[in-house]
């Protein structure tokens, strides 16, 4: 959207009359443009209501020229947002394409193939692997200006590979660097056990990950708090929108609670 905009103001299209074929040549050029945004526009823009990206960023403190990795983008819905505020370079962190298990191996393919088909918007993303239970995360050290990662705290939870998690994000990022963290969040006080279970974490357990990992706690948001949310479904966290584990079975009372209560969280690593 932003080429387009910058290409009307060249062309001053407000105030240009017909010109001949430069005049057609720009008309063209920019219906083409117009055309092909539903092409690479693919992310669910409906989710916005819930996971507030432009809010998000903007407390991350994520401005267009920073490298940025993204920690586990599954399929993609943040990547595309990033990609499209970034001018500098997103290093996206996926599975590793050779990982034992297919999951992992299919997540990472279905990823990769939806970055290589639309170069348009996604020319700024370079794929890495993150793979906190081997010690993988193929960024360089010190490098990065900021890492964000969007509920994926709860899936590191049960690899007990959390603490490496952040150990990881601490080495790749410059010192000053930002990790933004958005995560489901559990009842104060919920036990490992429960947090394993329901994918709700308590915000003291991530905060204290995070302190662990050498990391500054900076300040917390309300911005994806959802206080509809009452974090004890039957199937978790995953019995809320998008997933409704639960299927048609009280569909509309989930939907009209819509997704999980979350916890947006920025850290800074220590300049010296």
């Amino acid at each position: 959207m932003s080429l387009i905009i910058e290409i009307l103001r060249t062309y001053r299209l407000d105030s240009l009359k017909p010109r001949g074929r430069l005049f057609s040549k720009a008309i063209l050029l920019i219906f083409l443009l117009v055309s092909s945004m539903t092409s690479y526009a693919e992310r669910d823009a409906s989710r916005d209501q819930f996971r507030h990206p432009t809010e998000t960023l903007s407390f991350f403190g994520i401005t267009p020229e920073m490298t940025v990795v993204e920690i586990s983008p599954g399929g993609g819905w943040y990547t595309e947002v990033l990609a499209e505020h970034l001018t500098g370079t997103l290093f996206a962190a996926h599975y590793d394409p050779n990982a034992d298990l297919a999951y992992y191996r299919n997540s990472q393919s279905k990823f990769a193939a939806k970055i290589a088909k639309n170069p348009v918007l996604y020319g700024n993303v370079e794929m890495r692997i993150f793979d906190a239970t081997n010690q993988i995360l193929n960024t360089a050290d010190n490098s990065a200006d900021a890492v964000v990662t969007f509920r994926n705290v709860h899936n590191w939870l049960g690899t007990n590979s959390e603490a490496a998690s952040f150990a990881l994000f601490f080495k790749t990022l410059k010192p000053g660097g930002t990790l933004g963290v958005v995560e489901h969040r559990a009842p104060a006080g919920s036990d490992r056990k429960t947090m394993e279970e329901s994918g709700y974490m308590t915000q003291d357990f991530v905060i204290e990950l995070g302190r662990r990992a050498g990391f500054i706690f900076e300040q917390s948001s309300e911005i994806n708090a959802n206080s509809k949310d009452t974090a004890d479904h039957l199937e978790g966290v995953w019995t809320l929108p998008p997933r409704l584990a639960l299927g048609e079975q009280d569909r509309e009372i989930y939907l009209a609670i819509g997704e999980s209560d979350r916890m947006t969280l920025r850290f800074r690593k220590p300049k010296e």
